[in-house]
This record gives C-alpha cells, sequence and structure tokens, in this order.
C-alpha cells in the first residue's frame, strides 16, 4: 500500500477516474497494488472479502492485460505513421519531377527553332 503524489491525483481527475478532489476528503489517497490486493486477501477470512479480493486482482489482470495491447497497437501505428511519412516524401518527389518535366517542354515549344530555313524558288 502506498501513497498517491499529487501529480497522480491530477492525473485521475483528468481521466474522469474521480470527479473531484472533494472526494478525497483534502487528503492525498493510500492505494493497493496487485499484489496488496493478494496480500489482504490472505489477511481478511471472510467469503465476501476473498471473493471481493479475487475480483479486485482479476481486474488488475485485465488492465495490465489492456495496457500491454495498447502498447503494442500505438507501436503497430508509429509503424504504418513512418511508412506514410516515406511515402508522402516519395509522392511530393514525383510531383516535383514532373513539374519540373512540365516546365521544360512549355519552355522547349516556345524557343525558336535552330537551323537554317530552306525556302523554294
Amino acid at each position: 500500500m502506498f501513497q498517491l503524489t499529487e501529480e497522480e491525483v491530477e492525473s485521475l481527475l483528468f481521466n474522469n477516474v474521480i470527479s473531484s478532489k472533494g472526494n478525497l476528503g483534502g487528503f492525498l489517497p493510500f492505494v493497493f497494488t496487485e499484489h496488496g490486493v493478494l496480500m489482504l486477501a490472505n489477511v481478511l477470512r471472510s467469503t465476501q472479502a476473498i471473493s471481493v479480493s479475487i475480483r479486485i486482482i482479476e481486474i488488475f489482470i485485465t488492465l495490465r492485460d489492456k495496457m500491454f495491447e495498447n502498447v503494442e497497437l500505438k507501436r503497430a501505428i508509429m509503424k504504418l505513421e513512418n511508412l506514410t511519412k516515406n511515402n508522402t516524401k516519395n509522392i511530393e518527389l514525383i510531383f516535383d519531377y514532373s513539374d519540373e518535366l512540365s516546365e521544360k517542354s512549355k519552355s522547349s515549344a516556345e524557343r525558336e527553332k535552330i537551323g537554317f530555313k530552306i525556302t523554294k524558288k
């Protein structure tokens, strides 16, 4: 069991876990880790306390699994972003080359032809 810091309480408020600091009674709350809940379940002997402790441990496990799923999802999204950044650069490069080629073809059409003019008599 440990006490939350002010920054952690602000994070709880920001993420809508608690509605206001007034719910805390003006004190920083004490919280249990997953292992703390397990130790508490070993101390408390009532069937209700044991079933609640087991449910809390299951919730901790689910949260941990979801956290790791989000990390993998975030990595996959970052990979896709990197791929699309490279694609965007390549597409911009293609358009730049296309603009250069079209400018060259326009300027060559407007130039005077070089050479002799042959006229028939």
